[in-house]
C-alpha cells in the first residue's frame, strides 16, 4: 500500500515527541513490510489542508493521521466516501474512536499493526453535513469543554486536571436545555442537562466506545438530572459501567434524528468530536453506513 502520513506537530502527545524521528522510524517500519510511505509534518493551522491534499492524491491508498481528536475528525471528514483508508495514530487524550476500532494506543505499536493491517468499511455520522466519528453533544459535555478551554494548560496532564476542575464546576451549575428531538419512531420534547448522539451505539463499560463500528445506528442519550446529587449519581453509574441500567439516562437508537432548540438554548454551544461549535436552531444528525474506510490490525479486521 502507498501511505501518506500527516502529523500535527502540536497535536496531542506528538507535541512532546521528536516528531521527525518518529516519522522516520514509521516510514522504515512500513517500507520493511513492503509498503511505500512518506510523511508531512505540519503545524495546526495547516493540518486540514494537508489532509485534504492527501485525500485527493491519486498515488495514495492510506492516509495516516496523527494528532489530537480534531486532527482525526478532520482526516475522517476528508476521506469520507473517497475509497482511501484512514490509519489513526492515537495521539489524543482519550482516543475513543481508535479504542473502538481496536487500534493499539502506543504509537509505535500502531504503526507496526498498520504495516500488516487490512482496510475495513465503518460508519461515520454527520450533523448538518459536518462529519464526526465519535459523538455530537449538547449540555454537560459541551459545557465542560467550554469551561476547560477557558483555562490555561500546555500538556496532557494539564488538560486532564483542567477537565476535572471543569467537571466539578459543571456539576455544581448544570445546564438546562429545552429541546425537541425528532426520531423515526417518536418525538421527544423535554428539558435536559445533557444530550449525546453517538456514531453507533455505545457498548457496556465506563468508556463511551462504540460496541460495533459498523452497526448502522446512532445512539441517542438524554439525561434529565438537574441537581448536583442526581448528576453525581449518573457519573458514578458511568464510572462503574452500570450507566445503561440508570433510569436517569434515556436511550434510543435511530439512523437519523433532528434536534430543534428554542431561542433561549441557542446561546449554548455543541461539541462534535470534542470541538465546540455554535448550536443551530435545527440540527439533522445522520449515520452513513460504511462510508469511511479505516486501516485496522489484521486480527481486528478478521473479527
Amino acid at each position: 500500500m502507498r501511505f501518506q502520513g500527516v502529523l500535527n506537530r502540536g497535536g496531542g502527545t506528538l507535541r512532546t515527541m521528536d516528531v521527525e524521528a518518529f516519522a522516520d522510524a514509521a516510514r522504515r517500519t512500513l517500507e520493511a513490510a513492503g509498503h511505500q510511505a512518506r510523511f508531512r509534518l505540519v503545524e495546526g493551522d495547516a493540518v486540514a489542508d494537508a489532509l485534504a491534499e492527501a485525500a485527493q492524491a491519486p498515488d495514495i491508498d492510506v492516509v495516516m493521521a496523527g494528532g489530537g481528536d480534531g486532527t482525526i475528525s478532520s482526516a475522517a471528514a476528508a476521506l469520507m466516501g473517497s475509497g482511501k483508508a484512514l490509519a489513526i495514530l492515537p495521539a489524543g487524550t482519550m482516543n475513543l474512536f481508535a479504542r473502538g476500532l481496536g487500534i493499539p494506543l502506543d504509537l509505535e505499536a500502531a504503526v507496526a499493526a498498520f504495516a500488516a493491517g487490512k482496510a475495513r468499511a465503518v460508519d461515520i455520522a454527520t450533523a448538518n453535513g459536518r462529519p464526526f466519528v465519535h459523538q455530537f453533544s449538547v449540555g454537560m459535555h459541551s459545557e465542560l469543554i467550554r469551561r476547560r478551554e477557558e483555562m490555561n494548560y500546555s500538556s496532557r496532564p494539564g488538560k486532564i486536571r483542567a477537565s476535572m476542575v471543569a467537571a466539578v464546576a459543571t456539576v455544581v451549575q448544570p445546564p438546562r436545555i429545552r429541546f425537541r428531538l425528532e426520531l423515526p419512531s417518536a418525538e421527544i420534547a423535554t428539558v435536559a442537562s445533557s444530550l449525546s448522539v453517538s456514531n453507533n451505539v455505545f457498548g457496556d463499560g465506563p468508556l463511551p466506545v462504540a460496541a460495533r463500528p459498523d452497526g448502522g445506528e446512532l445512539g441517542v442519550y438524554i439525561a434529565r438530572a438537574h441537581r448536583g446529587g442526581e448528576i453525581l449519581r449518573i457519573l458514578l453509574s458511568i464510572a462503574t459501567g452500570r450507566w445503561k441500567q440508570d433510569s436517569a439516562i434515556e436511550m434510543h437508537t435511530a439512523p437519523r434524528v433532528v434536534l430543534r432548540v428554542d431561542r433561549a438554548a441557542r446561546g449554548f454551544q455543541c461539541a462534535m468530536d470534542g470541538e465546540l461549535l455554535p448550536l443551530e436552531a435545527s440540527t439533522e444528525i445522520v449515520i452513513h453506513p460504511r462510508a469511511l474506510n479505516v486501516l485496522l490490525p489484521a486480527e481486528k479486521e478478521a473479527g
